[in-house]
């Protein structure tokens, strides 16, 4: 055999064992995947069910987005592997971990892992104009607030939020579209959203509706801050057509997440993904400008996929040795 023609061999034989090698790894890799979101009319929904569309396209696999009840159900849903993928706040994630989910008490839930970070949610407030409610303090005793759904971001923090300012209400939950059409109709007084911005419901409002969107007073945050694991946040004007300046919050971040025993090759590609392309993250939700690894460092929380993991190492990020599997 000549030289030549055992170069040839060798680089064919190369070929096939890398080809071999990926499509074994591939092998593992589910049929399918969901991506857990939360109700049509929030940020979740969208930007989880484009990410999902994006993977599918993009790594040739059938999968995409299911409405659920939010960050609270989605962490209950990847637990149990009725999910792949979803997407969660840290608080609710501080709360599972701990086995102190208000899904599964006692519940200690060790087989979620983070992905990468989303985006801050702002708790914000949105009455209707003509409502003569400008502030949370005008937030008449007994006003009907909704919540968005059951055990959501929203509907675990902000009640007890509002409590804490000394604001008393009627709760209501549902699905945020719903919400913002109860508005509309006057059947509830206002609505509490936790929701990356701009919140597709609030927006739809500005268009068939004057609207206020109320923000905190800096004693209000600071109250609130001091209670409850969130941040000091402000909803640029740019936001809304109804914002005339910034407006005063607090805010949650969010992260993605995936059943930790879920191939690591899969998380991998899934990571590189989301990571390299966030032109393409932003043409799904303009929120996905923060979902870049230089804010791995607000989770401090869930333990990082290996695959993912791989992929920051790879990359020159550090992952703390405790958030690694």
């Amino acid at each position: 055999m000549t030289l030549k023609t055992c170069l040839i061999t060798g680089t064919l034989t190369s070929v096939m064992l890398i080809t071999g090698s990926a499509q074994a790894d591939r092998e593992n890799w589910p049929d399918n995947f969901t991506v857990g979101t939360a109700s049509q009319g929030g940020t979740y929904f969208v930007y989880g069910s484009g990410w999902a569309n994006l993977i599918a396209d993009e790594l040739g696999l059938s999968g995409g987005g299911e409405v659920t009840g939010g960050p609270n159900q989605n962490l209950a849903l990847v637990h149990g592997g009725d999910v792949a993928l979803g997407l969660t706040t840290m608080g609710p994630a501080a709360d599972a971990v701990a086995g102190e989910s208000s899904l599964a008490p006692g519940v200690k839930m060790d087989n979620v892992c983070a992905l990468f970070p989303m985006y801050e949610t702002p708790f914000s407030i949105t009455t209707l104009a003509d409502s003569g409610i400008e502030s949370i303090s005008d937030i008449p005793d007994g006003a009907s607030i909704g919540f968005g759904p059951a055990a959501s971001t929203s509907d675990t923090y902000f009640p007890a939020m509002l409590e804490t300012l000394g604001v008393e209400f009627d709760r209501r939950n549902g699905g945020w579209n719903d919400l913002g059409g109860q508005l509309q109709d006057g059947l509830i007084d206002v609505i509490a959203f936790a929701a990356g911005i701009p919140i597709p419901a609030v927006s739809q409002l500005e268009v068939q509706t004057d609207v206020n969107i109320i923000e905190f007073t800096e004693e209000e945050q600071a109250k609130v801050m001091k209670e409850y694991p969130v941040s000091a946040f402000e909803i640029p004007a740019s936001t809304y057509e109804t914002l005339d300046e910034d407006a005063r919050a607090v805010a949650m971040w969010n992260f993605t997440i995936a059943g930790c025993d879920l191939p690591e090759d899969l998380v991998y590609e899934i990571t590189k993904l989301s990571m390299e392309n966030n032109d393409k993250m932003m043409d799904i939700h303009r929120s996905a400008q923060f979902s870049v690894p230089e804010n791995l460092e607000y989770n401090t929380v869930l333990p990082f996929h290996p695959g993912a993991v791989r992929w920051y190492e790879e990359n020159g990020y550090e992952i703390p040795d405790d958030l690694k599997l």
